[in-house]
């Protein structure tokens, strides 16, 4: 039997959980609000709780969703090496991680989609996302088109047949379980993603660590 096939799971949304602004303003100053999770060990224990679901906790422009770093920690909640230390903390009292995977769309600050902005058609990066072309305007004013997520176009729509983006989603998810042997992943907007894509990421993952979940929502992958 696996951990996970009768595991109590709780989910945090760490930004709102831990009261952070509701937009990222760039600054280099890094609060550690999410350390609150580590004054909620005790509770979890008592809960009988074996895994933490985190939602989105890499690098945003707003709530999460509009990634703009997948290998870093959102300022507003703590940094990487603060994060390292909740896992830890975590997994010395027996309760798993599993994090939020939000790989079918990027935010405008996505630092890909920023240097398509400022290079046109010349950018390296025009084929990383869904539809991009410059038969006319987008929404935002940007001098081209674009696929956003469900019409919503701070969320841009990645290709996820494009090989360089499924080595950046990949190289990103090995150093999460490699630097914080985070025990698995949880995929947004699944019903959006690439099945080549998701079949390409177990294959991956599971050959990294045969134990981690990979689930949308509650059906597991």
């Amino acid at each position: 039997m696996n951990w996970y096939d009768n595991a109590i799971i709780y989910h945090i949304y760490p930004l709102g959980f831990c009261g952070a602004p509701k937009f990222n303003d760039g600054s280099e100053d890094v609060i550690y609000r999410l350390d609150k999770v580590l004054e909620w060990i005790p509770h979890l224990k008592e809960m009988n709780v074996d895994a933490v679901y985190f939602g989105p906790v890499f690098e945003s422009v707003e709530h999460g969703y509009d990634t703009i770093d997948y290998k870093k920690i959102d300022s507003r909640l703590g940094d990487n090496n603060s994060f390292r230390y909740i896992c830890d903390r975590l997994h010395e009292n027996g309760i798993r991680v599993i994090l939020d995977g939000v790989f079918n769309h990027v935010g405008r600050k996505f630092p890909q989609f920023v240097d398509v902005q400022k290079n046109g058609q010349s950018s390296q990066y025009c084929g990383w996302f869904q539809n991009l072309n410059f038969g006319g305007p987008s929404p935002c004013g940007d001098p081209f088109w674009y696929e956003g997520w469900n019409g919503h176009y701070n969320l841009v729509k990645l290709n996820l047949r494009n090989v360089g983006v499924c080595d950046h989603l990949i190289d990103a998810i090995n150093y999460w379980i490699e630097s914080f042997d985070i025990d698995g992943i949880r995929f947004d907007a699944a019903d959006c993603i690439d099945f080549d894509f998701f079949k390409r990421i177990r294959s991956f993952c599971k050959g990294k660590k045969p134990a981690v979940v990979l689930t949308q929502r509650q059906e597991l992958l």
